[in-house]
């Protein structure tokens, strides 16, 4: 599990495919190694990964196919620049929200703008995340905990301070860009919970608007 606050910005040193999948070589930036074991997870734009060699200064994970096709490390070059966060532990500050590091999808930045001294973003999610986004509420992107400040259909706003703008790979963001979305944990075991004896049922059987009305959450 980590919080979403990030620790520090990695850069890709190395990839090396194998098959399907590859290994990343990371240099850790100012993210410190005295305490990585082998087996510790490291979560890489938001995506949780398994350190697999590491020295003082950077890391190795192997990373599967499925996770290359699902998440935006399917594109990652050399020289590109990573968000870092180590796992939590039971002393860590919960600064941001729970987060997983087991991506959704894959947004799209659809616009960019500077607001006072705040940037502004509009990022679109896949229409399957939608119903997981809600004003005031928490979304995981590239790794960063952020708060939803607007919702149109599939399309969210995010504000970023400064500070997060020079700590994060989110100042470098522009529209077109992909990035990696995890939708809060909460919402998740919500949907789950609410489809009570059908989540037995064969995987289609979700939320409809009749079992929400059945069980009064919306009226006739």
């Amino acid at each position: 599990m980590f919080t979403g606050i990030i620790e520090a910005q990695g850069r890709i040193r190395e990839i090396k495919r194998s098959g399907d999948d590859c290994r990343l070589r990371i240099d850790a930036g100012a993210l410190s190694m005295l305490d990585v074991q082998l087996g510790d997870s490291i979560a890489v734009d938001g995506v949780c990964l398994t350190v697999v060699q590491f020295d003082q200064a950077s890391f190795a994970v192997d990373v599967s196919g499925e996770t290359l096709r699902l998440t935006t490390v399917g594109g990652f070059k050399a020289g590109r620049y990573v968000n870092l966060e180590k796992a939590l532990t039971p002393t860590t500050r919960l600064g941001g929200h729970l987060v997983s590091g087991h991506v959704d999808g894959v947004g799209t930045i659809e616009s960019r703008q500077h607001v006072g001294e705040s940037i502004q973003f509009r990022v679109r999610v896949p229409d399957g995340l939608a119903k997981y986004i809600a004003v005031k509420g928490s979304v995981c992107i590239d790794g960063v905990s952020l708060t939803v400040n607007q919702v149109s259909g599939a399309v969210f706003e995010i504000n970023i301070i400064p500070h997060t703008a020079e700590v994060t790979t989110i100042g470098e963001y522009s529209a077109g860009r992909q990035v990696n979305i995890e939708v809060d944990l909460i919402a998740r075991y919500l949907e789950r919970l609410l489809l009570g004896d059908r989540a037995a049922q064969p995987q289609g059987a979700g939320v409809t608007l009749e079992m929400l009305q059945q069980h009064g959450f919306l009226k006739a």
